[in-house]
């Protein structure tokens, strides 16, 4: 995705931003504050003890937190002008926000963290994440070689393998081994990237998030996975909570993803899938 900042161009995106994204900033400090409630104690040990009702409170959590961070979020990227600016190849007519990936990420790892049970899969895929939304930044507001972003990608592939996270359709040997992690490369860095290509209509990489994770979560429940299930629920929760900002009846979309989001969702679905 093309970036490019452009000052005479905020004023066109303001008036297109009217609405959701243009409510009080206290609004969106009222529903943080409803999502910190979710995680003292006292609120937070029903939701975790009661047999299946952990996923429910990732769900939750991570939607109100999304929800509430993206308003936040939009006006911090138009603040630093990191917007995407319409040419002739795309779809929209406005500048708009990007960094709407911020408000994913964090809403997921928030929600992930809560729930308090991790293993050394879940610490990988959430660093290969943050490697991810790191260099998605950097890309959106200043444009990142590609060698950087595939250095990036590969680091992150990596990081999820080194921890187990690896594709076993050929049997143990040692060409069957090149042979599994060559095919796990191929098929993590070709979703992280089909997913950043996706971002550029309203919506559409986002709605493919939440039903791609809705379906690892069926798959999670049916064979008695629950840590594809928690990170399915955070998946479909923040993006849940982005969605509303993203695709609007009546106006264009408020905030993108950008590299930061699109190719962080890519790589953590790409993850889960193979961990499934």
């Amino acid at each position: 995705m093309t970036r490019a900042t452009n000052a005479g161009n905020l004023g066109g995106t303001r008036r297109g931003q009217a609405g959701i994204t243009r409510w009080p900033w206290w609004t969106s400090l009222v529903i943080l504050g409803a999502a910190s409630l979710l995680l003292l104690p006292a609120v937070r040990e029903p939701w975790v003890t009661v047999y299946g009702a952990r996923w429910a409170y990732i769900f939750v959590l991570s939607g109100l937190t999304a929800f509430g961070l993206t308003p936040l979020v939009s006006n911090l990227a138009r603040f630093l002008e990191v917007l995407d600016i319409p040419t002739s190849r795309k779809v929209h007519t406005e500048p708009t926000p990007l960094l709407g990936g911020m408000a994913i990420y964090t809403a997921f790892g928030v929600s992930i963290l809560a729930n308090s049970i991790v293993d050394g899969q879940v610490v990988a895929i959430l660093a290969a994440g943050t490697v991810l939304v790191v260099i998605g930044i950097l890309d959106d507001a200043r444009g990142a070689p590609p060698g950087v972003r595939l250095l990036a990608q590969l680091l992150a592939a990596a990081l999820v393998m080194r921890s187990g996270v690896i594709l076993t359709l050929f049997p143990p040997s040692t060409a069957g081994s090149v042979a599994n992690g060559i095919l796990t490369i191929v098929w993590l860095l070709g979703i992280t990237n089909a997913m950043n290509f996706f971002d550029g209509m309203d919506g559409l990489a986002t709605g493919l998030s939440i039903i791609t994770a809705g379906f690892l979560g069926f798959f999670a429940m049916v064979t008695f996975q629950p840590f594809l299930g928690w990170f399915a629920a955070a998946i479909v929760g923040s993006c849940l909570g982005f969605l509303p900002f993203n695709l609007r009846a009546t106006r264009p979309a408020a905030i993108f993803l950008g590299d930061t989001g699109s190719t962080f969702l890519g790589f953590v679905l790409a993850a889960l899938a193979i961990k499934g």
